[in-house]
């Protein structure tokens, strides 16, 4: 989401921004902006749309002198894409300039304050508060107002700054959102990610939270929130680009599971306007979705346990049938394709072969085909009819986390936007959903704050030989997906069955000692799963529960309960998910298993 590049030192900075933001733009924009300082003043281009605009604008930033300038790729949160909202935002006077990835929470607040106090705001963005703010705290000493302004600043935020007061200086901070420092013998550069500056430079900073640097052209010196000098550690690059995205981490499955509550909060909030579901990117008229009578979910792998979970949701409130297809056998079971008919396909990397050939199959029969991947202008987002990017950003590690979770809630948002459209979700359930839809990050997040539980867990079944993953309903989905995240990077046998089915043969498979993990947060499902719960135990399985946190009763058929935050029943889904994946991560680190490279697989298959 959004990409930051900034620049110090003896060449001209407009085309290294240029070209620093053109190595970005898989993180998705839809407009951009140059502030350069020429000596005297900061000048300023925006355009709203391509990269290529703006490097055209600037005659490929010849048309801007300068050695110190910032750049910035914007993907539209607060306001809509324009040349307005577009970054880099400015202070009345035009002598500070601000890009800025992530969400301030608090903007309206700040905002107010601001207004009462004779500011005056261009744009609709939360990022003008921060530039404003800037300007009110600001004695001379950027160090001081920088200090000041992120203290008053709630949510996430990586900045670039320039204060015409302090020539051929750079200026960044970053809290919760990516930002590194490089440096070269003709100047120092910040960036959203290391592709940005590595024609360049190899040898990076990384900047932890409230860490505040200044970039002259000869060196670079951070600060802690509180202004004093600290010393980092200079590391090189070399040329293994996933291993200068770790931020810190272990591996990057870790990294990308924390990551988890802000690719939720990206997908979800932009296609949330004035309490209404807003997809841009679908071209369907409101009678073509009325019309429609049937819906195939194709994909691979975790995506397709995507697909088997918004079959439920979207039979369950847009009251569409649904069938759910694997890509790899889509095409060769002669499908048949009748009038209003839709084709959702689901692919992380929106390269996958298989997935691919669902997509024209279904296009060659006249079918309309909608696109949910995480990879700007990949193949399936360039053939697909329409096209609804799940904006988790980069994913390195081959088992799929957050781009996984950002599939849900695509699928959840398409699902509502339907049912509201064809009526049959009425209005009241609709907005109580979307009200609970965008509580899920702050929910994930509080799993995430009990991870300790689930490690100390997993210590005990790093030698397990079978796991099984049992659920009803939607939680069935939850299990395919938990149990696919055990078995490819740990390498124990492991498999998930509808909790119904295990009386048809799989229980033969129980014996002293066994994990059954068992997922239950169906209310109306609970006494079924009870009742499996028990024909497991009765044969010597150990239980592991994911559940409802006011499902206590559980614990007296269980060895362990895993409690997660009550939400909606149809996500449910997206916060049994995330014990699961921490479930099977640190089984598998345990086992000495290559996490982020599991064998024998591949980030996205390419070929059939």
């Amino acid at each position: 989401m959004c990409g930051i590049v900034g620049y110090t030192g003896t060449q001209k900075v407009a085309p290294i921004l240029l070209d620093g933001l053109s190595k970005l733009e898989y993180r998705g924009y839809d407009s951009a902006g140059l502030a350069v300082f020429d000596g005297t003043k900061i000048n300023t281009v925006k355009a709203k749309g391509r990269l290529q605009v703006l490097s055209d604008l600037t005659k490929e930033g010849s048309l801007l002198e300068g050695f110190t300038g910032i750049g910035h790729t914007r993907w539209a949160t607060h306001g809509a894409p324009s040349e307005t909202n577009s970054h880099p935002h400015y202070n009345e006077d035009q002598t500070i300039a601000v890009v800025h990835n992530g969400i301030i929470e608090n903007y309206l607040y700040l905002k107010s304050k601001l207004i009462s106090k004779g500011y005056h705001f261009q744009s609709e963005t939360d990022t003008e508060v921060i530039a404003h703010l800037l300007d009110y705290y600001y004695k001379e000493n950027p160090l001081e107002a920088i200090s000041k302004v992120v203290n008053r600043l709630e949510g996430s935020f990586a900045l670039g700054i320039l204060f015409t007061a302090h020539p051929d200086e750079l200026y960044a901070i970053r809290k919760d959102s990516p930002l590194i420092v490089g440096v070269s013998e003709s100047g120092n550069f910040i960036a959203s990610d290391v592709p940005a500056i590595l024609k360049y430079t190899r040898d990076v900073y990384y900047i932890d939270n409230k860490e505040i640097v200044l970039l002259k052209g000869n060196n670079v010196t951070f600060y802690n929130i509180d202004c004093e000098v600290i010393q980092k550690e200079l590391t090189t690059v070399n040329w293994d680009i996933s291993a200068a995205e770790k931020g810190g981490y272990e591996h990057f499955m870790l990294k990308e599971i924390y990551e988890q509550p802000k690719a939720l909060r990206d997908t979800i909030q932009p296609r949330i306007k004035d309490n209404d579901i807003v997809i841009d990117e679908l071209s369907l008229s409101p009678e073509e979705i009325r019309n429609l009578r049937k819906i195939y979910f194709v994909a691979c792998g975790s995506a397709n346990h995507i697909c088997v979970t918004g079959k439920y949701v979207m039979e369950g409130v847009a009251r569409i049938p649904v069938e759910v297809d694997l890509a790899s056998e889509f095409r060769y079971r002669e499908p048949i394709f009748e009038p209003n008919t839709l084709l959702v396909v689901v692919s992380q990397s929106g390269e996958t072969a298989d997935t691919l050939a669902a997509l024209r199959e279904a296009q060659a029969h006249g079918v309309k085909v909608l696109g949910i991947c995480n990879v700007v202008g990949s193949t399936i987002a360039r053939e697909a009819d329409d096209v609804m990017y799940t904006w988790a950003g980069p994913e390195i590690a081959v088992a799929t986390t957050k781009a996984y979770s950002t599939q849900l809630a695509a699928l959840y948002l398409l699902a509502m936007y339907f049912g509201k459209t064809r009526q049959t979700l009425a209005d009241s359930d609709f907005n109580d959903m979307l009200k609970e839809l965008q509580t899920l990050p702050d929910k994930v997040q509080s799993i995430l704050e009990h991870k300790d539980n689930i490690q100390h867990f997993a210590n005990r079944y790093i030698g397990a030989r079978d796991i099984f993953f049992i659920g009803r309903g939607i939680d069935y989905a939850a299990s395919l997906e938990g149990s696919l995240k055990m078995k490819e990077i740990s390498y124990i046998h492991s498999e998930a069955y509808a909790a119904g089915e295990l009386k048809h043969g799989t229980i033969s498979l129980v014996e002293e000692g066994t994990l059954v993990a068992a997922i239950l947060t169906q209310e109306h499902l609970y006494k079924k799963m009870i009742s499996n719960i028990e024909e497991v135990v009765s044969r010597g399985a150990f239980v592991l529960a994911v559940t409802n946190e006011d499902n206590t009763a559980i614990e007296k058929s269980s060895d362990y309960v895993i409690y997660i935050p009550r939400t909606n029943r149809y996500f449910a889904t997206c916060l049994a998910n995330i014990p699961l994946q921490l479930f099977g991560y640190y089984v598998a680190v345990g086992r000495g298993c290559d996490v982020d490279k599991p064998r024998n697989l591949a980030k996205s298959v390419t070929v059939e």
